[in-house]
């Protein structure tokens, strides 16, 4: 007789086989589950050259910088604008700068350009963001520092895809208070999801828009959604300024000057692997003979590099501070970090012109023994960003290797998709961090077409195929890809370059440079192969066409534009600034007059 099934092992067995059969399915559900989206850090350094980093060639300590470089990947022959706004509008959308609203910024546009296509100074609502396609797809998106890409409530972070964002709206502002650049701006435009916001008394910039953003990535942890973090730096814009110990550190420093650092930076690069060894180097006319400069010269041109060294270190300890949390929080692994400068090295001088000095030194105290400290107003000059830049030529402004080459790092510590330690030569553009990232966090793109109305395209291409092991030498092969800001251009192909520089970097005319084998710029190439140059130099027409760029007034020059810009700004204040110190010197020079005249009569009498 059949035993019941209420009773005895065999009634064990067929519970024991039905749970085995009930949790198979369970267990396939967990194993088809798509792995968690990575957190992404981007990580935008403002005006830091080529070899401003330790793990590019830099002198001075980077240590947290270096090891991210070390847990990915570095690029030597990544490619930004010469000037930050456009930088930062290419990186924020994959889109040329002209179509997205930056041909030009507003401290640097000609008046007979502005309103023209492509040149509203601000970045237009016909370009989608990084943070608008990952928030679509499930990201907590923020922003901390420096903008810049427009100011009104329809373009500043939080209505451009950003969830929270503590940003500033200026080219860049004072580093210890809540001040702008005195004679540029009225005022120091920061705001807090916009609304006018206020720094605390114990504001350091680099600080400061680390810690906002810790407490922005904590504020929302509990939602369980990854995590997109857009921290922007206002190191190493001017003004130069780090805290006194960060000073300190490097006070027994640059006594030789920018040539020997020039060559010692160049020399660092090459045995990284950085750049080719013995690359060749050009002098840049406008780079001052340190051997010709008085004792006080040096002595205040050492002390602004040391507190140049000292402004990076100082925001190198909060990108490690940065990286500890998350470390601790769990995140470190599944995160993607991505590094990068927004232009080259800053070369202005902010005290060429005997009204600048005057203004200036009625701003800020501008003692040798103050340079870099709070209430101090300084910049490094073409001298020492020669060095910031070398191996290469130029820097910020210009369309040369120095203005355009900046350092990029990759870092994706959990993930085998990017190489550790590795270095690519190959050619990259800003505008490929977009779709890369959005490749590598499997979010979609838009397609030039964004929740029903049509959009600018992406123009970059996602860098993972050269990211991981026997990846691509660059995504962009032979095909042409134009550039072009306040007259200085170029046209990139496969490893060649046709660029044309304006004064006071170039003479306008156009050259041709292969700029791996090259990358100094120092042999011109245009009469040894004349097709190409030729080819090239209609590829740069038809770039300029397609992207609507216009022709500089005659003797048009950044510099002197952002000059007059600031002069036009702050015109009134500076005249009643100027009209009171110059009253004052005349009260006191008529009461030493009449105090003489006095002094006469009375011996007389």
């Amino acid at each position: 007789m059949a035993r019941p099934l209420g009773r005895g092992p065999g009634r064990a067995a067929i519970i024991i086989f039905a749970a085995l059969l009930a949790a198979q399915p369970v267990q396939a559900q967990r194993a088809a589950a798509p792995p968690q989206r990575p957190n992404i850090v981007l990580l935008l350094a403002d005006d830091w050259g080529f070899s401003d980093v330790g793990a590019f060639g830099a002198e001075f300590a980077t240590p947290n910088i270096d090891a991210l470089a070390h847990a990915g990947m570095r690029f030597s022959n990544f490619h930004v604008s010469g000037s930050c706004s456009p930088t930062r509008a290419m990186l924020q959308t994959g889109v040329m700068n002209h179509r997205a609203g930056l041909g030009n910024m507003p401290e640097t546009i000609p008046d007979a350009h502005r309103g023209k296509p492509g040149y509203d100074t601000v970045m237009n609502h016909r370009v989608v963001t990084i943070a608008q396609l990952l928030r679509a797809s499930g990201y907590r998106t923020y922003l901390t520092g420096k903008w810049h890409l427009g100011s009104d409530p329809t373009r500043l972070p939080e209505a451009r895809g950003y969830d929270r964002a503590f940003s500033l709206a200026d080219a860049g502002a004072d580093n210890f208070e809540q001040r702008p650049i005195e004679g540029m701006y009225d005022t120091a435009a920061w705001t807090e999801n916009g609304k006018p916001a206020t720094l605390p008394k114990d504001y350091y910039s680099s600080r400061f828009v680390v810690q906002k953003m810790l407490d922005y990535i904590d504020a929302d942890r509990k939602s369980g959604k990854p995590f997109f973090a857009s921290i922007n730096f206002l190191a190493n814009h001017i003004p130069v300024q780090a805290p006194d110990s960060d000073i300190a550190r490097y006070s027994a420093m640059y006594q030789d000057g920018w040539t020997a650092l020039r060559e010692a930076r160049a020399k660092r690069a090459a045995a990284l692997g950085i750049m080719p060894a013995g690359t060749p180097m050009v002098t840049m006319p406008t780079t001052p003979d340190w051997k010709k400069l008085d004792v006080d010269e040096r002595t205040a041109a050492v002390r602004v590099m040391q507190a140049y060294g000292a402004m990076a270190t100082a925001m190198d300890r909060e990108v490690g501070r940065l990286v500890a949390r998350l470390k601790a929080s769990g995140d470190y692994e599944n995160t993607i970090f991505v590094f990068l400068s927004d232009n080259g090295a800053e070369p202005t001088n902010p005290f060429h012109s005997l009204r600048n000095r005057l203004f200036l030194g009625m701003e800020y105290d501008l003692a040798t023994a103050n340079i870099g400290r709070r209430g101090s107003f300084s910049a490094i000059g073409p001298g020492w960003a020669s060095a910031a830049v070398s191996p290469l030529s130029g820097y910020k402004f210009s369309a040369t290797e120095g203005g355009l080459r900046v350092p990029l790092i990759i870092a994706w510590p959990g993930s085998a998709k990017i190489r550790t330690g590795a270095i690519s030569s190959g050619f990259a553009h800003v505008t490929d961090i977009l779709p890369t990232l959005i490749d590598l966090a499997g979010v979609p793109g838009h397609g030039g077409t964004w929740q029903g109305r049509s959009v600018e395209p992406v123009a970059g291409r996602s860098l993972a195929p050269m990211l991981g092991d026997g990846g691509k030498s660059s995504v962009h092969g032979d095909a042409p890809l134009g550039y072009e800001l306040s007259g200085n251009a170029a046209l990139f192909r496969g490893d060649y370059k046709l660029v044309r520089n304006l004064a006071p970097t170039g003479d306008g005319k156009w050259r041709l440079f292969d700029i791996r084998r090259d990358p100094g710029e120092t042999r011109d190439l245009s009469a040894a192969m004349p097709d190409r140059f030729a080819a090239m130099r209609a590829d740069y027409r038809a770039y300029a066409k397609a992207n609507g760029v216009l022709d500089m007034p005659a003797g048009y020059t950044a510099d002197e534009q952002i000059n007059r810009y600031a002069f036009e700004q702050q015109g009134k204040k500076r005249l009643i600034k100027l009209g009171l110190w110059v009253g004052g010197i005349l009260v006191l020079l008529s009461a030493l007059v009449w105090g003489l005249r006095r002094r006469r009569r009375a011996r007389q009498a």
